[in-house]
């Protein structure tokens, strides 16, 4: 090889040398503009802590699913500022009244504390059972288990089959500076009388209300009179009046296809 070429070669490798540190120190510098805060979670409740192990359903803006990852990854808003999205529902129970069973969550709970809302909100988890799509029959089966640990209600009560699957929900919300929720929420709506048997460390306290109660708590909450869960209060601005006037014909409401954006 002749020294002309010979030192083309060098200086070219040496370029390509100079070019590969310059982009790993590029990457270094944005791993550590971007690296998690640390979080600390020793002040929480430990019962509530316990949960944050628990494995979500990751999904994409489509409802795809893309992965698993913890409840508590899922719930940090610095995962959810980066796109991080996961599988949940909400279920409506009214009683033979058409009264609707609010929960207010109690004061251990780690996002949103303190709030009244639906019946039951929580997570499918990423288990054979409940990954199953069918009819969003794994979220109802998820919708059963939550039912029986927060509100003690017998699962032989809220059988998947009794609950009718209207559409879904894509919404993200801030509960303080480090926790908060995004999410695709299935909404279950269900009508029957259940026993009640709460557990304090889910739920604060439990009422049963009509359409013109609702209204008025709807009305102090927007007085700061008292919290209510900002999915709640999306669903409840928007389709819930409607839907519950029409509980007999709930399948004209039916929309499996689309996704709300709110």
């Amino acid at each position: 090889m002749s020294l002309t070429l010979l030192l083309g070669v060098t200086n070219s490798q040496s370029r390509a040398a100079t070019a590969a540190s310059a982009l790993h120190s590029k990457v270094r510098h944005l791993h550590s503009a971007v690296r998690m805060p640390e979080i600390t979670i020793d002040h929480l409740d430990e019962k509530q802590v316990q949960l944050l192990s628990e494995m979500c359903i990751l999904i994409d803006e489509n409802d795809h699913k893309i992965g698993a990852d913890t409840k508590k990854n899922c719930h940090l808003n610095y995962n959810i500022d980066r796109g991080l999205l996961h599988r949940a529902f909400s279920v409506f129970i009214f009683n033979s009244d058409e009264k609707l069973l609010l929960q207010q969550r109690s004061d251990a709970k780690i996002t949103f504390p303190g709030c009244f809302t639906n019946t039951c909100c929580s997570h499918p988890l990423h288990t054979h059972t409940e990954l199953e799509e069918k009819d969003a029959i794994g979220v109802r089966r998820a919708a059963q288990r939550r039912l029986k640990a927060e509100l003690g209600i017998p699962m032989d009560q809220v059988t998947p089959d009794e609950m009718t699957y209207l559409t879904r929900i894509h919404y993200k919300a801030q509960s303080d500076g480090v926790w908060g929720e995004h999410e695709i929420d299935y909404i279950l709506f269900m009508q029957k009388n259940v026993e009640l048997s709460p557990d304090p460390n889910e739920i604060k306290s439990h009422c049963y209300v009509s359409k013109e109660e609702l209204k008025e708590m709807l009305e102090k909450a927007k007085r700061k009179e008292l919290e209510i869960t900002p999915w709640f209060s999306l669903i409840a601005e928007t389709f819930l009046f409607k839907w519950w006037d029409n509980l007999q014909n709930l399948k004209q409401f039916m929309d499996h296809d689309h996704i709300h954006r709110m």
